[in-house]
């Protein structure tokens, strides 16, 4: 059985991680600073999973960091979710009363210490998952060094999947969420959710459980090919720079359990073509339950130099004239050429404007966008797991993003390092 450890559990984002998780057939280990948050989260343990681990500890303290490596037990993934954030404050505020050192000591120092804690018992191929936030990728004010903590975690996560190859490093940048503190915010009437909502491409604010299912699928091994990268889970609210507000979301989200149906076109390389037989096979829809549509559409992979903005354009005309809302279109794309002429040099950015812009329309309609761009080395089969993720119901606030997968096209092995 795989072992997760999984920081700021007891509430948000953590309690349903770690509850998803549990539900998956993990052993989790559960830190939280509150210990009343931890015994509520007990509380509701799925009764056929295994007991948590629950260790209240406060990671703003170096001291205590340093003392849970002594308490766990060896693990497979780190969840570093843990993380503050500061309202109403100039960046410049906060020195005397210690709120900026605490906030970067547990959004950008805390991370960094359980991964040191825990190494000597993260196992062969571990994975290590830190959550930033959109607030990482664009200033936001008046939110203290919250921005600035998370651009740092950004890097360095990218940092150290490269200085661990034999880990599997991501980081999750969720937008609007809808936890406790949101929802305090909004029935205090200090948030308006309806202009929140009105920035996000899918119409609607992010559920805890959005969040956790891509951090329970990062925590998994089929996440090997986005190590070192950053998943942007925002409902498309980064990609898009509409300065008028987007309409609400005219339908509910299929749940997260929804079996896929899958159809693809124009894929004709034979090993993606078998790996995509199989995949389907194994997703399909029983007769007589609602299935997700999903479309994995492979043309722009067979365009010539210049011609990959027309291939998404006719992919995505035929994917909107046989779904009026709730599917999926997943692009497969290649890498971008290193030398182009000139003149052909912007089609590839072309194309991926042209996906955020599909995100932006679409999103209301419950209909998303996604490419991978794909490597040629890359074996499909080591693709499929992040396939089955992005594509179907668990990341139905994903939409948008350009995904670069290949990192590994195999899981690491230590035999496979001392070859090298």
């Amino acid at each position: 059985m795989a072992t997760a450890l999984v920081t700021g559990a007891g509430g948000g984002i953590g309690r349903a991680t770690a509850l998803g998780l549990a539900r998956a057939g993990w052993c989790c280990v559960l830190v939280d600073a509150d210990a009343g948050a931890l015994r509520r989260l007990e509380a509701l343990w799925p009764a056929e999973a295994e007991r948590p681990l629950s260790l209240v500890a406060d990671l703003t303290d170096a001291t205590r960091i340093e003392r849970l490596g002594q308490e766990i037990p060896p693990l497979d993934a780190l969840i570093n979710n843990a993380g503050l954030s500061a309202g109403g404050a100039e960046a410049t505020s906060g020195h005397d009363d210690g709120t900026a050192a605490r906030l970067l000591a547990l959004n950008l120092a805390a991370p960094a210490r359980m991964v040191q804690a825990c190494a000597p018992l993260l196992q062969p191929g571990a994975r290590i998952v830190n959550l930033a936030s959109g607030a990482g990728l664009r200033a936001i004010p008046w939110r203290g060094l919250y921005s600035p903590s998370k651009a740092g975690l950004i890097a360095q996560g990218r940092a150290l999947a490269q200085a661990r190859p034999d880990w599997t490093v991501t980081t999750l940048a969720p937008g609007f969420v809808r936890t406790e503190l949101v929802q305090r915010l909004i029935d205090d009437s200090r948030l308006n959710p309806a202009q929140a909502v009105s920035k996000i491409p899918m119409g609607r604010m992010a559920e805890p459980e959005d969040m956790a299912e891509a951090l329970c699928f990062l925590a998994s091994p089929g996440a090997r090919v986005l190590t070192g990268q950053l998943l942007v889970l925002d409902g498309g609210s980064s990609v898009c720079g509409s300065s008028q507000p987007l309409p609400p979301a005219e339908h509910a989200p299929l749940p997260f359990e929804a079996p896929l149906r899958t159809h693809w076109e124009s894929v004709r390389e034979p090993a993606w073509r078998t790996a995509l037989e199989a995949w389907a096979l194994s997703h399909a829809a029983r007769p007589g339950r609602q299935g997700y549509p999903a479309a994995i559409d492979g043309r722009a992979m067979n365009a010539q130099p210049g011609a990959q903005l027309d291939a998404v354009l006719h992919a995505a005309r035929c994917f909107r004239s046989s779904h009026a809302a709730l599917a999926s279109l997943t692009l497969l794309l290649p890498r971008p050429a290193p030398e182009l002429p000139w003149e052909l040099a912007g089609d590839a950015d072309a194309a991926r404007m042209l996906v955020a812009t599909l995100a932006a329309e679409w999103g209301a309609r419950g209909l998303r966008i996604n490419a991978l761009e794909l490597p040629p080395d890359l074996a499909p089969n080591a693709c499929l797991p992040l396939l089955g993720y992005l594509a179907g119901p668990r990341a139905q606030f994903l939409t948008g993003q350009v995904l670069r997968p290949g990192g590994a096209a195999e899981p690491w092995t230590k035999n496979k390092e001392t070859q090298a």
